[in-house]
């Protein structure tokens, strides 16, 4: 059974952790045995805790190498120094033109010593003998360049979602031997990230919270954890059949005790899913985590690229900080961003269509950036002058609509100006504010809106990103608001707000808004893959969604219910988009206060901790829209 579940977990978190997708024939591709030695290490950190490291040095020794660093807590599989991986490396590029390619287990994570931490907080002024994981980086790197033959004293990191947070960890008080780091889906603060946005949990998570919250104290080359079982492949009615929170408790008592004694019923073992139970605010706890709030402790001797993808369902939130955070923080720092139509992590992929769900975004667009971007950006700081002048532009950007690649010398451009979309009466999405009138929808908690149409149990969700959002829009608590047909191109570049004035019924509310590319009925239909039941005709792209939990309307460490039926401003950031709404098509904004099961259901009453709230807290309740609500675009001129 363990084998099993650490070959799941090694096909899950292929596209988190290693460089490329493996296809049968890469499985059969000789070159890293041909062209490389390895060698297993366990390198002491300045508090006693060993860290399991593999090290992959080329067998021609006639020359001297950089060294690449990965830092992971999902395995630097395969154990034993007679079994090699296939693929070693951000890409096959910087493999085959010849690098010192390092893995590390993070400490307590698989053959590593030491007690897992999940985001690990980091201790600014740290006493002697103690550690965290910007330490660990700094005295493993201090050791390989110190220990590891034929290197020439340059090191880079890279890594996709955690181990992507782990580059951005090295860069914190940075060795100097650090010269070059690519954090990419990049986790910045597990409040805004991952399982949480903007404090509403991410229950589409569910499966993944044992992964990182089973306790583990000594080294282990198989999983010693398990995946909840669900017994369904309906995932909307498994979790609306659960009801509370509270209710999932069982899942994560790893005693195995009786769940039907009312004694056991709050008993959890799980040391994440507890710290989050525990913690529903963005209290001290979840503060300590974050890590762009450090940005301004990278020094200029360390050049950065930051990764991301504009559709990525986990970590967008986070590659978008980090580089913003340096950029505001830095001190001179030589600061790329590219940002891509991936999901998560698939710029590493080698596949040659490049599809996000049903959406197609054109060919080869994941190999160039394999070449020509992030191959170039770490040969010129580790095997060429370093000097900053390495052709690449400041960001490097897709613009998802026209389906092209474009270059600035800032983000967001120097030439974006702000202007407001009113949500107005007749579903109309306009320039100049008409009135403020009230729209109103029942929030049925026995019928929240889904987040897809699709009929499956995902570990963690992707494709709806991009999904067609015309389920929704046919919905009557979803609002809709929509331009006429645009006579022009009309592309944004930025952050986006949704300026909302709202009321309820109730004493607390979520609120979703969704910026959709509604497409015209003629377009062609360019993607072989679409899903059976739809066609591009008409498709309602999603470009753009964000939650706000109502109750952090104002701060997110103190929140509050709302006052019933009272008109309340509700300010809700969406994250940065760059997309040209094309001549022809329309843009159009939904509103709604239910996205299940990807976020939780908010019992729509107050109560001072959701995952504790009691069936009986469980309301529907009225929500209303007035009509002087507004969206602000960063509108690229």
């Amino acid at each position: 059974m363990k084998a099993k579940l650490f070959l799941l977990l090694i096909g899950f978190l292929t596209i988190l952790s290693c460089t490329n997708e493996t296809t049968e024939v890469e499985k059969k591709d000789t070159y890293v045995i041909d062209n490389y030695t390895k060698q297993e290490v366990d390198i002491t950190m300045r508090d006693g805790v060993k860290l399991h490291t593999t090290i992959y040095t080329p067998k021609d020794v006639s020359k001297e190498y950089p060294i690449l660093m990965q830092r992971t807590p999902y395995s630097s599989a395969p154990y034993g120094e007679d079994k090699m991986k296939s693929k070693i490396g951000p890409n096959v590029h910087l493999m085959k033109q010849g690098n010192i390619i390092v893995y590390q287990d993070v400490r307590g994570r698989w053959m590593s010593e030491g007690v897992y931490d999940n985001m690990r907080a980091y201790i600014p002024n740290k006493k002697e003998n103690q550690s965290d994981e910007v330490s660990d980086t700094y005295d493993t790197i201090d050791w390989l360049v110190k220990n590891v033959e034929n290197n020439n004293g340059k090191v880079g990191t890279w890594g996709i979602s955690y181990p992507g947070h782990y580059a951005t960890i090295s860069t914190i008080d940075a060795h100097p031997a650090l010269k070059a780091a690519s954090p990419q889906a990049c986790i910045g603060d597990f409040f805004f990230d991952d399982f949480h946005h903007n404090g509403a949990f991410l229950l589409s998570y569910f499966r993944a919270i044992s992964l990182f919250g089973t306790y583990k104290d000594t080294p282990t080359d198989s999983a010693w954890y398990s995946f909840p079982k669900m017994n369904t492949q309906d995932q909307y009615q498994f979790f609306l059949d659960k009801g509370p929170l509270k209710n999932l408790n069982e899942y994560f008592q790893y005693d195995k005790l009786d769940v039907n004694a009312t004694a056991s019923k709050d008993k959890i073992d799980d040391f994440f899913w507890k710290e989050i139970v525990e913690h529903p605010n963005y209290d001290s706890v979840w503060q300590s985590k974050g890590i762009i709030q450090h940005m301004d402790k990278v020094p200029s001797s360390v050049a950065t690229m930051i990764v991301g993808g504009w559709f990525d369902a986990e970590d967008l939130y986070g590659p978008l900080e980090t580089y913003k955070g340096i950029e505001k923080n830095g001190n001179n720092n030589y600061n790329t961003m590219v940002f891509g139509p991936w999901d998560h992590g698939k710029w590493a992929r080698n596949t040659v269509r490049n599809t996000v769900g049903n959406y197609y975004f054109g060919d080869s667009i994941s190999l160039k950036f394999q070449s020509e971007i992030e191959t170039k950006f770490f040969n010129h700081f580790l095997k060429g002058p370093g000097n900053g002048n390495t052709g690449l532009p400041e960001a490097y950007v897709f613009d998802s609509g026209k389906k092209e690649w474009k270059s600035f010398d800032s983000w967001p451009p120097k030439n974006v100006v702000k202007q407001d979309w009113f949500l107005s009466e007749n579903q109309e999405l306009t320039t100049n504010k008409k009135s403020a009138k009230a729209v109103d929808f029942i929030s049925d908690i026995k019928r929240p809106v889904p987040y897809s149409e699709d009929i499956k149990t995902v570990f963690t969700p992707r494709k709806y990103m991009t999904d067609d959002q015309r389920f929704a829009a046919r919905r009557p608590d979803v609002l809709v608001f929509e331009t006429d047909v645009l006579t022009e191109d009309y592309t944004l570049a930025g952050d986006i707000l949704a300026k909302l004035k709202v009321a309820t019924t109730g004493t607390a509310a979520d609120w979703i808004v969704k910026v959709i590319d509604v497409h015209p009925s003629d377009i062609e239909e360019d993607n072989e893959t679409l899903q059976d039941h739809l066609k591009m005709s008409n498709y309602h792209l999603m470009v753009r969604s964000e939650v706000l939990r109502g109750r952090f309307r104002n701060s997110f460490e103190n929140p509050e219910p709302f006052t019933p039926n009272k008109k309340t401003n509700v300010d809700i950031k969406l994250q940065d988009v760059f997309h040209t709404f094309k001549k022809g098509h329309k843009l159009q904004i939904q509103v709604q206060s239910t996205w299940f099961p990807l976020i939780d259901l908010n019992p729509q009453t107050y109560v001072d901790n959701i995952y504790k709230a009691d069936e009986a807290d469980f309301k529907t309740q009225t929500h209303t829209v007035f009509t002087d609500s507004s969206i602000e675009f960063s509108v690229l001129k």
